[in-house]
């Protein structure tokens, strides 16, 4: 498989391919509440933004609270097609919902990757570690 310079960059010293999901469905009556979403910002979801913001997380984009379909997900990177997501208290007895919403989107060709919230507030630095871990094992070639 040939690979265009374009078509891949380098996290930790390995190469990762990009991958691209174009066209996903976006519920645009979702906006006013994605955009209340980022502006109210709950620590853990600020913690980790301020990580990955303004490509600090080896030059890689993330959008926050990201429409895709009827759903708002916490983190997106286009480039990979991978939805990050902060598991906090209010995901507590939403396990079946939180299933159902994962397999829409893997099911668009997307990866999830999950995070526990307290972790983010506790042990940031490893969390970004085994961020950066997942996206070597997924992406690179």
């Amino acid at each position: 498989m040939k690979n265009n310079k374009d078509d891949t960059f380098s996290v930790a010293g390995q190469i990762v391919l990009k991958k691209y999901t174009s066209d996903l469905p976006n519920n645009s009556y979702l906006k006013d509440r994605s955009k209340a979403l980022r502006k109210a910002g709950n620590l853990p979801e600020v913690l980790f933004w301020q990580q990955v913001n303004k490509g600090k997380f080896w030059g890689i984009d993330f959008d926050r609270q990201r429409i895709i379909g009827n759903y708002i997900v916490d983190f997106y990177v286009k480039s990979l097609s991978l939805v990050i997501e902060i598991d906090g208290s209010s995901h507590n007895g939403k396990e079946e919902y939180d299933d159902v919403r994962q397999t829409f989107l893997e099911n668009l060709g997307l990866k999830v990757f999950r995070i526990n919230a307290e972790r983010v507030k506790k042990e940031i630095y490893v969390v970004m570690q085994e961020l950066e871990n997942f996206i070597i094992q997924e992406y690179s070639f």
